[in-house]
């Protein structure tokens, strides 16, 4: 049960555009805007944020819903690993190299540029922060310094989100639950507080 009550989206009609958004790119609008809507302007500025870490940018979005996912991931917050793994499979990568990917530096599904930016996600987003030059050497070989800049919105971007659905105990979407208990399970993954 989550530990402050979203509102109910009727009561954000001013968001209602936006929220049309994120619907047709997610399939649901997550309960955590919902509860950062007690707080409008909390709200408005969030969604400014992400809609410009996440929208159209030099990376694919498909890497960086990977990029979250494995800093979600490392940083423990289930809520948003379901929400990262099944964003990314809407996305169009192949919901078995989602399944796949906290074994990205072995598998075969993902290529040298893919791996220095998901090390640097895991590394970026654990306790205390394990990033060092070799990252950002590695990452130079693939990526343009203000791709490199993107990548870390995006990890830094989640790094909120993941405290944020972790201390609220966020509930999970019916259609992120599914997607993750579907591909995500055989490595562990469970709903946890997040469940209804």
């Amino acid at each position: 049960m989550a530990n402050i009550e979203p509102l109910d989206r009727s009561e954000l009609a001013e968001f209602e555009e936006g929220f049309q958004v994120i619907e047709a790119v997610m399939g649901f609008v997550p309960r955590s805007l919902l509860t950062m809507g007690r707080n409008p302007e909390l709200l408005r500025a969030f969604s400014q944020l992400s809609f410009t870490v996440l929208g159209p940018g030099a990376i694919d979005g498909g890497l960086k819903q990977l990029v979250a996912h494995v800093a979600s991931t490392a940083a423990g917050c289930q809520y948003c690993q379901a929400h990262t793994a099944s964003s990314a499979a809407r996305g169009g990568v192949d919901a078995e190299k989602v399944a796949a990917v906290w074994h990205f530096e072995a598998d075969d599904r993902f290529d040298d540029a893919e791996r220095a930016a998901l090390r640097l996600a895991r590394d970026a987003a654990g306790m205390p922060n394990a990033t060092s030059p070799s990252h950002f050497e590695a990452l130079a070989e693939h990526f343009t310094d203000d791709e490199v800049v993107e990548l870390v919105a995006v990890i830094s971007l989640f790094g909120w989100l993941n405290r944020w659905n972790d201390t609220m105990a966020t509930e999970l979407e019916d259609e992120a639950n599914d997607f993750a208990h579907q591909h995500l399970s055989q490595r562990g993954w469970t709903p946890g507080k997040h469940v209804r």
